[in-house]
């Protein structure tokens, strides 16, 4: 009963397996169970598929390996990429920092060159424009601008740009590339330490450039007064007729135009202001070697140079001179400077005086009340030599006035009259 239902559950009943291994009069035998079969199966099925998993690995390593490998490979000819093209990105701002350095140290050692340069010219012109301002009625200096002002010898002068305030806005934390001079490519979206850096170089260099035009300027124009009084003074001595020695004149000439840079213009044109001066020096002292001044001054002519009816005789005579009206004892001074060759009696002239201006020319004062020089003294223009009178040969008191050259007697109211022409330019 037990049995029957027992089968009828789990179905017929499973008999081991027996192995007989018969060896002669050995007979062995095994009983394999089916759970001992499942097992070395198993054993065996996974036995096989791990020698095929293996098989399959020692096979496809090397494929494995290339990949993995060419894959690395390429991730770091990425990253090799990457950090050559940062190389070179640093490289060219490296390259261009150092460029805008150089180009700023450039400038900078340009502008303190033109400022040496100034400051050297300035201590040339000083010397030459005293003489100038000394020599000839110079124009008034032009107003200076905001960013420069005048000196005392009217030279204009930056206001004092700190080659220190160049480096200022250079030393700031900003260090984006930049160009001085405006050589820049991308322009910054804000203002930067190398915008301002540009706006101060180009503000020096244009207060530098406008100090050279107006030194230049101001030399031109002291040259062309120079020559105008040099002209105006030979023009009124040649229309007199006085002998005036030229050797000193500016012509006009041609030639091809041949640029010159600033040091050789400025070079130029003191050479020219000097070459100015010295024309105009030379006819000033050519001027006042002539007797031009009166010998005196206020006092109006009572006889002029001339035929006239002598006042004694009432006959028509050669008048030698002209008569100043003159009270006795008025002073009478020297018309230029000279050395005295006569001092005393001489006849019809009363007391007189001679005074020897050298190239033949010679003045005479007469009808003196009083000599206060000797013969041989020298003499500079408007030096008392004595007093009026009514000494020799005269009807009243008043001074004689003669001018001679080479013995011959001119008519003194030509250098009278040259003399106010040129007064304002000795």
């Amino acid at each position: 009963m037990n049995v029957a239902s027992h089968s009828a559950v789990f179905g017929r009943r499973r008999e081991p397996h027996t192995v007989i291994i018969a060896r002669g009069d050995q007979i062995r035998h095994f009983t394999i169970r089916p759970w001992l079969a499942a097992f070395c199966g198993s054993a065996l099925a996974a036995i096989v598929i791990g020698y095929l998993l293996a098989t399959s690995y020692l096979v496809l390593r090397d494929d494995l390996i290339g990949a993995t490998t060419a894959r690395q490979a390429r991730m770091q000819q990425a990253y090799e990429d990457r950090i050559s093209a940062l190389r070179s990105q640093v490289d060219r701002i490296t390259s261009r920092q150092l460029l805008d350095q150089q180009l700023m140290e450039t400038k900078v050692s340009e502008l303190l060159e033109r400022q040496s340069q100034l400051s050297l010219r300035h201590g040339r012109l000083g010397p030459i424009l005293e003489r100038a301002e000394n020599e000839v009625a110079t124009p008034p200096v032009p107003a200076a601008k905001p960013d420069e002002h005048a000196d005392a010898t009217g030279s204009i002068q930056p206001t004092a740009y700190s080659v220190a305030s160049l480096a200022a806005p250079l030393a700031s934390n900003d260090t984006r590339p930049f160009s001085l001079w405006s050589t820049r490519a991308d322009p910054l979206p804000s203002e930067s330490a190398a915008d301002r850096a540009d706006k101060l170089f180009v503000s020096i260099n244009n207060s530098l450039k406008a100090i050279e035009s107006q030194q230049l300027t101001r030399i031109a124009t002291l040259a062309d007064n120079a020559y105008k009084s040099a002209d105006a003074i030979s023009q009124a001595l040649e229309a007199a007729g006085l002998p005036v020695d030229s050797e000193f004149e500016k012509s006009d000439v041609g030639g091809p135009l041949i640029p010159l840079d600033s040091s050789l213009v400025f070079d130029s044109k003191v050479k020219e202001l000097d070459e100015a001066l010295d024309a105009l020096d030379h006819l000033k002292k050519e001027a006042r070697r002539l007797p031009l001044a009166n010998p005196a001054p206020g006092r109006s002519v009572t006889s002029p140079f001339g035929v006239r009816t002598d006042p004694i005789l009432g006959t028509a005579a050669l008048h030698s001179g002209m008569d100043f009206r003159a009270p006795i004892g008025m002073p009478a001074k020297v018309t230029a400077a000279g050395v005295v060759v006569k001092a005393g009696w001489n006849g019809g002239y009363g007391r007189m005086i001679e005074v020897d201006h050298g190239n033949g020319f010679v003045t005479r004062y007469g009808h003196l009340s009083e000599i206060d020089v000797a013969v041989g003294q020298k003499l500079d223009a408007g030096d008392i030599i004595g007093k009026t009178g009514n000494s020799g040969r005269s009807t009243g008191p008043h001074l004689h006035y003669e001018v001679r050259h080479n013995g011959e007697a001119i008519d003194p109211l030509r250098f009278l009259t040259v003399g106010k022409k040129v007064e304002r330019y000795l």
